[in-house]
């Protein structure tokens, strides 16, 4: 397992490389253990690895759903280099050990293991594991246009890092950019221009006073919003002519985005009726739902005594687990792996961590398909 996710970090797969590298590792592992890894391949480097054992249908199957893709190792200098998978005092360091690499070769090795041990299985075990859930979600989309095909389901698992926590509930995201228009001219003669950062500023101080009318989630809170990113201007010597805004949005179950959306496009019909020469628009950049599951579901219960969780949880970070409703099978998220340290610097996992992973994995499947 530890060479497993040794393979899978050294095979970058940010978004300027692709998960093509990644996919090959995973379909690789599986035909060793003579499980048949499919890989789907698109754009050159975008790539899906599936899988599936089939057995005699006599119980529903059990999915699990994990993605490829890892955020870039960002500008501050790391310990050990994001990419080289360096093992140390019982930890593996590297981008992704955690999101979700880490979580990624439990499960693998688990299904392995399981599969390997002659165990009688009376369900079918699916495995997906696609691209882009940092970014577009394009890999689970393509997954999805499949659902007709699956075997009926007793439930889904997203083996997010969660340090072993039943997670059944999580905020939504939606990403919205602001772009305001000016007019170019040389800084010599900004009069005669008009400044597309400053017309940003004004919306700015807008947001600066904006709150999230919505009624507060028992687990998950208030919905968030923080503003991200910001770019405008080509050269010191030009006024600039736009500025975008990116607005990052995590929202609450049953909470309807264009509610929102219609906040922000008042917000700036506001601004071009009563600021001279103000020009913005709004563009919808990434949406995904909130998720929330009953606890007190059976396959909840069930999954919940398999690893030796008493409670569920809730996590502030969104998944592509609200991509899986349509599947209409409950869904949970749990993993391997410190949450807090996804995305940073010097990013790592604890071998133990990984190895209770697969140990629970190994359980979560005999408690429903054996």
């Amino acid at each position: 397992m530890k060479d497993l996710l040794k393979q899978l970090i050294q095979a970058d797969s940010t978004a300027a490389q692709g998960e093509a590298a990644a996919a090959e590792v995973i379909a690789r592992h599986f035909q060793e253990h003579g499980i048949d890894g499919r890989i789907d391949r698109w754009d050159g480097r975008r790539s899906n690895v599936t899988a599936r054992v089939k057995t005699a249908g006599r119980r529903p199957a059990l999915l699990f759903v994990c993605h490829l893709d890892v955020v870039g190792p960002g500008e501050e200098s790391w310990r050990h280099p994001p990419f080289a998978a360096v093992e140390e005092d019982g930890r593996i360091y590297g981008r992704g050990t955690v999101d979700m690499k880490g979580p990624l070769a439990s499960v693998v090795t688990a299904i392995c293991e399981v599969v390997n041990s002659k165990t009688t299985l009376e369900g079918d075990i699916l495995f997906a594991a696609t691209a882009g859930e940092e970014t577009d979600s394009a890999g689970l989309h393509r997954f999805m246009q499949d659902r007709p095909r699956l075997p009926k389901l007793a439930g889904v698992v997203v083996p997010e890092p969660t340090d072993l926590a039943v997670v059944t509930a999580h905020r939504g995201l939606f990403w919205l950019k602001v772009t305001t228009r000016g007019k170019a001219v040389h800084s010599s003669m900004a009069e005669r221009g008009v400044n597309a950062i400053g017309s940003m500023k004004r919306v700015l101080d807008e947001l600066e006073h904006y709150r999230i009318e919505f009624q507060p989630h028992p687990q998950l809170g208030n919905s968030s919003l923080s503003i991200n990113t910001i770019n405008g201007g080509a050269a010191l010597n030009v006024v600039p002519d736009h500025c975008t805004l990116g607005v990052d949005i995590r929202t609450l179950p049953g909470q309807d985005p264009e509610a929102i959306r219609y906040d922000f496009e008042r917000m700036l019909a506001r601004l071009t009726a009563t600021v001279p020469q103000f020009e913005a628009e709004l563009a919808v950049e990434r949406w995904a739902g909130a998720m929330e599951t009953d606890p007190a579901c059976p396959f909840v219960r069930t999954f919940c005594s398999a690893v030796d969780v008493d409670l569920t949880n809730s996590v502030p970070f969104t998944t592509d687990a609200p991509h899986l409703a349509p599947l209409g099978a409950p869904i949970v998220i749990y993993g391997p792996g410190h949450p807090t340290l996804c995305h940073q610097t010097d990013e790592y996992i604890e071998i133990a961590a990984l190895q209770a992973g697969a140990d629970y994995f190994k359980k979560v499947l005999r408690a429903f398909l054996a």
